[in-house]
C-alpha cells in the first residue's frame, strides 16, 4: 500500500514548526505504526535529510512514550490502543495520515513529533508515594483488602501516564491522570495514612503546571488507551474537599 504522511516538523520549542509532506510506498499492512515511520526515517537518513524525532520505548502498550495525534485523535483510529499497537492495515491505500505532537501549553514541543511531558514526573514527585520502612516486606495477606476495593486499585494503577488524556481535553487538563495516581493509593490501607496530604500536594502541584480545569467532558476517557474511568476525578474531588475540611478543622 500507498500512502501520504503529512509530518509536524520543528528544530525546537523556539522555532516555527510547519507541515511537511511525504510519500511512502509499498507500505506493508502488517507493519505498526512506529515501523511504518522507522521505514520513513530509514528513506530520509539515505537522503541525506533529518530523521524524524518521535517518542518510544517499549512498543509493547505499557509505557506510554510513543503518544501522539494521528489524524486529530490521540494515538489514531482504534480505540483503547497506543499508538505503537496501531498497525498500517488500519488505514487504506492511498491514504493521506495527518501526524502532530500531543498539544498542550504544559507538554511544550522539544522536536518533532517528541514533547516533554515532565510535568507528569512533578506531579508524582509532589506527592504520588507511600512512605513505608524499609525492611522485609509484610505478609500479604495480613492486610485485608476488600475486593472491590483492590479491583479500583488497579484499575487505576495501569495508567502508563501517556498524556493522551491531556491532548484530548480541550482545557488541556491534567485531571484523568492526576485523579488516577491518587485514586490508586487512595483505595488502599496502605494509602489513607498519607491520603490528605497526597491529595493536596498533587492537586496543587498539577494546578501550577499550566493544565486547564477539568469540565467534564469527558474525552479523556474515550481517547485512554487503558479505559480508565472519569469516575476517579470525582474520587479525586471528594478526597480533595475532605483533606480541606480536616486541614481547617485542624
Amino acid at each position: 500500500m500507498d500512502i501520504v504522511l503529512k509530518i509536524w516538523r520543528q528544530k525546537d520549542q523556539d522555532s516555527t514548526g510547519k507541515l511537511e509532506t511525504y510519500t511512502l510506498e509499498e507500505v506493508n499492512p502488517d507493519m505498526s505504526f512506529l515501523e511504518m515511520l522507522d521505514t520513513l526515517n530509514h528513506n530520509l537518513v539515505k537522503q541525506g535529510e533529518r530523521a524524524i524525532e518521535f517518542d518510544h520505548d517499549c512498543r509493547e502498550g505499557i509505557c506510554g512514550q510513543c503518544g501522539m495525534m494521528i489524524d486529530g485523535i490521540a494515538h489514531g483510529p482504534l480505540k483503547h490502543t497506543t499508538t505503537c499497537q496501531l498497525h498500517m492495515r488500519s488505514f487504506c491505500d492511498g491514504q493521506t495520515i495527518q501526524i502532530e505532537p500531543f498539544r498542550a501549553e504544559a507538554f511544550p514541543v522539544i522536536r518533532d513529533l517528541k514533547v516533554d511531558r515532565s510535568a507528569f514526573d512533578r506531579i508524582i514527585a509532589s506527592g504520588g508515594y507511600v512512605s513505608v520502612d524499609t525492611g522485609q516486606a509484610p505478609e500479604a495477606n495480613s492486610i485485608p483488602i476488600a475486593h472491590h476495593d483492590a479491583e479500583a486499585a488497579f484499575d487505576a494503577a495501569v495508567c502508563i501516564g501517556c498524556g493522551a488524556c491531556v491532548a484530548s481535553c480541550k482545557n488541556a487538563s491534567a485531571s484523568l491522570f492526576t485523579a488516577a495516581k491518587i485514586s490508586q493509593m487512595t483505595r488502599l490501607p496502605q494509602g489513607r495514612e498519607e491520603a490528605g496530604t497526597r491529595v493536596t500536594r498533587m492537586v496543587r502541584q498539577m494546578e501550577s503546571e499550566d493544565f486547564g480545569h477539568c469540565t467534564n467532558t469527558e474525552a479523556c476517557e474515550v481517547e485512554c488507551p487503558q479505559a480508565i474511568s472519569v469516575l476517579h476525578i470525582a474520587r479525586m474531588n471528594y478526597e480533595y474537599n475532605r483533606a480541606g475540611i480536616f486541614f481547617n478543622k485542624a
